[in-house]
């Protein structure tokens, strides 16, 4: 590309439809810092920041280590919630008291109440959530990082595939652990 004149970035986002539907969407940019800079009043048209993270591939790996954090979320998420509720504490309440507490990232506030009901939209699918957790347990292995919540994170991704949920949206971790709980939606 550089010999034919062009400069290519990566610039992969952090977000969801609800994320770009907030005005919250972020990039993180990997590639020249000169070619960032030139396009970022673009890309602030799109989304709310862009941050430069390094050379090329650098967005990328932000990208994965991003993902990452998600499914170990979620699955947190998902323990905490069938905790309370094989504890005696209604779903309804323990997602409240949790969606409103100090562990409410934004992920989990707009993405914890599919554990409530079979969600219609689907914003990341446990497969592609799954792709990623690979891809960050691969990184790890390749830059001797030990991911032991990404790699438990991935288990129960695999739990949720195996009982017919791969198209569903990630949140689905949650159902594959309720089952393990002898809970079902």
């Amino acid at each position: 590309m550089a010999e034919r004149g062009a400069r290519m970035l990566d610039a992969p986002v952090s977000g969801s439809t609800v994320t770009v539907r907030e005005g919250r969407l972020s990039f993180m940019v990997g590639g020249e810092k000169t070619a960032c800079d030139a396009v970022t009043p673009i890309l602030l048209d799109i989304g709310a920041r862009v941050t430069y993270v390094g050379g090329h591939g650098q967005g990328a790996l932000m990208k994965i280590a991003t993902n990452l954090n998600l499914g170990a979320q979620m699955l947190a998420f998902s323990e905490g919630m069938l905790l309370a509720e094989k504890g005696g504490i209604p779903r309804e309440l323990a997602a409240e008291v949790l969606l409103n507490s100090a562990i409410a990232s934004p992920m989990l506030r707009y993405r914890g109440p599919f554990v409530l009901r079979d969600p219609e939209e689907v914003l990341f699918t446990v497969n592609m959530m799954q792709k990623d957790m690979l891809l960050a347990l691969e990184m790890g292995r390749h830059l001797d990082v030990p991911l032991p919540t990404t790699a438990v994170a991935n288990e129960f991704l695999t739990a949720a595939r195996a009982i017919g949920l791969e198209d569903k949206d990630f949140a689905a971790m949650y159902e594959a652990l309720a089952r393990l709980s002898g809970l079902a939606r």
